[in-house]
């Protein structure tokens, strides 16, 4: 049964309500607040309706077609073997292989073309889970989402699996025969004919390759281009410096932090690094901290940046140049030509005190502006960044990486003026997919049909590729050599951890092809290129080896650079006009139109559309939407209430002659007069799991203004369509799990996150005495550290071979992560607080769930586990009844794949796959602790603090959850349990939970009080 779309929400009744409350008061949704009708039917509904069988034979079948794409994945049984190349493990290789005993070996994976560098854990050469390499400076040990789920994509069966020619399979002879005999004729013109497109590169063998062939054809051209581009941070560093500059950021030399529509902490490629650096300057324990930073945040859609801000002030992006130019004219920069006449008075306070407080912290502050902000945004940073000794310190400067740094969207541009004019004769598209994700007036498709040679690399056969004559395989990092540069420069060598399962080829041997080495492998091409590279290198072998093993390049990182702003700075910045807001006026009742700006960011979870096959990556609640499977129109809460809009209602959006339909979701914080919509939605062929959902938001982008334009007009449907959102999953009814208090507040009153209004008699339980042992396992999660990055989720997923269960399924409200991360809400719906909070099993000492299990599949162990044993479970579900976290899942359809054995090659070999009737749970990662007990017992020696860690704490690139032997007082978890920030959630019911969690914290400043 679906659950009707919310009705019209009275938003002035919730501000009251909210503004009526005593002290804070924490909520998760709008509906939550109103309590609407619908809201309370869910909440009284733990197993909804319909719960044993599907009533509609079209969703089944959806389902199952679902099931078949997306669980644990390869192609052939047969394509297990390593390769022919020697690669290097990160541990001592044995003599032998040893089933049972996983190797792991480093290697890096790409994000926006910057590598961030992984240890990948592979059973009988079988990559099955990924880690960070503390060796490597943009991962520190730790990965985010993307890279947790990027094992799913490897075993995707609809991955491209042959070579193609016209649709039909060919091979890969073929294609060199009639490359070899069209290139020839290009060589007697200097190869005037040859375009070449491929995504941002920093691989220093791949620029070394499109050198070579450059030279061998002066006359043909390299283009870039992809969707979530990086122009306006390259082209602003170009404006204040003259020159071309990339931009590092030192989080952990900075006091005061303004971000500037800039999502730091999740969408740059050094955001795990920076995660890490920001979030180790906020950490408060006993006697409290006067270095704790304070973090500022201005921007349009609300972030998990903006989520841990101090002080959040949301504005439309078109404004926020405006903001940046008041600020740098209240810090007396040159040329800045504020508009103090277009900000409220509060908004004018807010900038002066943000000015007085950047410049109290000379040399210890530092602003960043987002890639979609123009550039005149990122010189205004740059300008009060050098102004106020910030630069050098809290800001690095260094060379660009190999790729010739460009404009990408002009060089989009320019390669479809040469396709309409005729003078492209050979496309190569390596990587991207221009056909779906190019702005509507760059018409890439129609312009395609007009090159005579068209060939196409990619994972997937997708938009661009149905419209190539030649689409060749792309392998899969985790099964190719190759290189990358990771955000400052150092360099990681990849090396694969499993063959081709398909007839996979790299960018490296297609470019091959143009220097006249095709038969050359990858590996070769990438060990001759640093062996050129390495001529001053004594022994190559051993360089070699060390390089894998370690997964860096000694020595490779770029050089800070001292970088002098521009002399003409001001004429610079008198050049430049801000962007006018969108009006944002009128009603909007019945056809009327409303004239709004859009805005266009990548999704938080599938990116710009290259991870939209992804099963794991689509049914990952985005952080503060917690919207899984498709995309909707993020609107705030005052712009839906003067429309008259509720969360599921179908608008129309319009703008400049392009149109298309989508559903509104209301998102408190958002930013008035302003329209979100993510891209990579709305794909016409990416596979069974990604084709069809959510729209194409490339269908309203402009190439010229690519981030966010004005102008937007919104039109009623007056059609609803039911959104999977698992913001009201679970609700814990009111009742306060988070605990939170400024800096100032803990100092005066360091205990009062473990206050309770009833306290518990220990004595009275009807659970009997349990004696433990150590090691006694427990876990602390810290909420001043975690940023709801969602990459424990994944990795908890990805262990402990956690199935998908489709958007069906997950809006009945069963989905299957062991992990959820509680958004909650303090605040007014217009500019709120937002606080996260990883929920899994507590390990409850005096567990609810044990007692009411009739046939004992649930017990309590000596180490402190509440264990599961799935052979015995009947489905009773009492224990989930029973357990007032909501933290156990019942597979309630066959959602795991247990029929077919090529699909089980991605599962993990030491968790059991669960079948239909069974209910699961958090374990610890017993099977972690498990392997840990089994070394030390080899090793003669007991169990030390670190030996075990669960998968959500490895990923965690904040390092918010620490897990270990609370008997131990030594041990990091016991030192965290003994901070008084630490509290247990639900203590009054005397479970005493193993899991614990430690009270979030900002550091306001006294100037703005009371302000968001």
């Amino acid at each position: 049964m679906r659950r009707p779309a919310p009705e019209g929400l009275d938003l002035q009744a919730i501000r009251d309500r909210l503004a009526r409350a005593r002290g804070r008061e924490y909520w998760r949704s709008l509906e939550e607040v109103a309590g609407t009708e619908a809201f309370l039917d869910h909440l009284k509904r733990e197993f909804p309706a319909g719960a044993d069988a599907f009533t509609d034979p079209a969703g089944r079948r959806n389902f199952l077609k679902l099931m078949a794409a997306s669980i644990a994945f390869s192609g052939l049984t047969a394509c297990t073997r390593q390769p022919v190349e020697t690669i290097v493990p990160f541990v001592d290789e044995p003599e032998r292989l040893v089933p049972g005993v996983p190797l792991f070996f480093a290697t890096a994976l790409p994000f926006r073309g910057f590598g961030l560098g992984v240890l990948v854990e592979s059973h009988m050469a079988r990559p099955t889970k990924i880690e960070g390499n503390e060796k490597h400076p943009a991962s520190r040990g730790a990965t985010d989402a993307f890279a947790q789920a990027s094992v799913l994509t490897l075993y995707d069966p609809d991955r491209s699996q042959a070579v193609r020619r016209a649709g039909q399979i060919s091979a890969w002879n073929a294609f060199l025969d009639e490359m070899g005999t069209a290139l020839a004729d290009q060589r007697l013109r200097g190869g005037a004919g040859i375009r070449i497109l491929t995504e941002t590169i920093t691989s220093p063998t791949l620029a070394a390759q499109i050198g070579a062939l450059l030279e061998r054809f002066p006359a043909a051209r390299w283009h870039q281009y992809e969707s979530a581009y990086r122009d306006t941070v390259r082209a602003g560093a170009r404006l204040a410096f003259g020159r071309d500059l990339e931009v590092c950021y030192r989080f952990d030399r900075a006091d005061v932090i303004l971000a500037l529509d800039a999502d730091f902490l999740s969408a740059e490629p050094g955001s795990v690094r920076y995660a890490r650096e920001f979030i180790d300057r906020r950490r408060v324990r006993a006697g409290g901290s006067t270095t704790m930073n304070r973090l500022y945040a201005v921007e349009g859609t609300p972030t998990i940046t903006g989520a841990m801000a101090d002080h959040r002030l949301p504005l439309g992006p078109s404004r926020i140049e405006a903001f940046a130019r008041a600020l740098a004219a209240a810090l007396t920069i040159p040329g800045a030509n504020a508009a103090e006449s277009s900000f409220t008075d509060g908004e004018r306070r807010w900038i002066a005190a943000l000015a007085r407080d950047l410049r109290e912290h000379r040399g210890r502050g530092l602003v960043l502006a987002g890639d979609q902000q123009p550039p005149a945004t990122h010189i205004l940073a740059h300008a009060v960044n050098a102004a106020l000794g910030n630069a050098g310190r809290t800001v690095e400067y260094t060379e660009p990486v190999e790729a010739r740094p460009v404009d990408q969207m002009a060089s989009l541009r320019d390669l479809a003026a040469d396709m309409e004019a005729g003078r492209v004769e050979i496309l190569v598209v390596l990587g991207g997919n221009p056909v779906y994700d190019a702005p509507s007036d760059v018409d890439f498709a129609t312009l395609l049909a007009r090159v005579p040679l068209r060939v196409r690399l990619g994972l997937y056969e997708d938009e661009t590729s149905e419209l190539c004559h030649w689409h060749v395989p792309q392998t899969h990092p985790l099964e190719a050599w190759g290189d990358v540069r990771a955000y400052d420069g150092t360099v990681t060598i990849q090396q694969p951890l499993i063959a081709p399962l398909y007839d996979g080829h790299s960018p490296h041997e297609v470019l091959a092809i143009f220097t006249g080495s095709k038969q050359r492998t990858a590996h070769d091409i990438v060990r001759a290129h640093w062996r050129t590279r390495s001529k001053d290198v004594a022994d190559f072998e051993m360089f070699w080896r060390t390089a894998l093993h370690d997964g860096v390049v000694e020595g490779t990182a770029l050089p800070a650079l001292s970088a002098s702003m521009r002399a003409d700075l001001s004429g610079v910045l008198a050049g430049t006009v801000p962007a006018g807001p969108g009006s944002g006026g009128g009603s909007g009742s019945g056809g009327e139109e409303v004239a709004l700006e859009i805005v266009f960011r990548p999704d938080p979870t599938i990116w710009d559309g290259r991870h939209a096959n992804n099963g794991w990556l689509q049914e990952l609640p985005k952080p503060l939407t917690k919207i899984t499977w498709e995309n909707a129109a993020l609107l705030s809460p005052a712009t839906a209430g003067r429309l008259g809009l509720a969360s599921g209602d179908v608008v129309s959006l319009a703008i400049g002659g392009r149109s298309l339909e989508a559903p509104v979701f209301i998102l408190p914080g958002h930013a008035p007069g302003a329209v979100t919509l993510h891209l990579g939605y709305g794909r016409a062929r990416a596979g069974r799991v990604g084709t069809g959902a959510g729209v194409n938001a490339s269908l309203l982008r402009a190439s010229r203004a690519p981030g966010f334009e004005g102008g937007l007009a919104l039109r009623r449907t007056g059609r609803v369509h039911p959104l999977a959102t698992t913001q009201e999953h679970h609700s814990m009814e009111g009742r306060h799990l988070v605990r939170a208090a400024t800096l100032g507040e803990f100092l005066e009153h360091p205990d009062f996150a473990r206050e309770m209004e009833h306290a518990p008699d220990p004595d009275r339980t009807l659970h009997p005495p349990f004696g433990y042992e150590s090691p006694s396992w427990g876990m602390a999660i810290d909420l001043n550290a975690c940023i709801g990055c969602n990459a424990c989720v994944v990795a908890c997923q990805a262990e402990n071979n956690i199935p998908i269960v489709g958007k069906d399924q997950v809006m009945r409200g069963r989905e299957m992560h062991w992990i959820r991360i509680d958004r909650y809400y303090a605040g007014g719906p217009d500019d709120p607080e937002a606080f996260h909070q990883p929920v899994l099993c507590m390990h409850c000492e005096k567990a609810p769930c044990e007692p009411v299990c009739p046939v004992g599949a649930t017990t309590h162990s000596t180490d402190g586990l509440n264990q599961m044993t799935y052979n015995r479970c009947v489905g009773t579900r009492y224990c989930s009844n029973n357990c007032p976290y909501k933290v156990r899942r019942f597979n309630f359809m066959q959602y795991s794949d247990l029929e077919t054995p090529s699909r089980r090659l991605g599962y993990n070999p030491d968790v059991t796959v669960r079948t239909r009737g069974v209910m699961e749970k958090c374990t610890y990662c017993v099977q972690r602790i498990s392997g840990a007990r089994i070394t030390a017992r080899n090793e003669n020696r007991d169990l030390r603090d670190g030996d075990v860690a669960t998968a959500c704490e490895a990923a965690c690139p904040t390092r918010a959850i620490v897990f270990g032997d609370v008997m131990d007082p030594d041990s990091r978890v016991a030192r965290l349990k003994a901070q008084p920030l630490n509290y247990g959630i639900l203590e009054e019911l005397n479970t005493r939970p193993r899991t614990t969690y430690l009270a979030r914290l900002s550091n306001p400043n006294p100037d703005l009080e009371g302000d968001a």
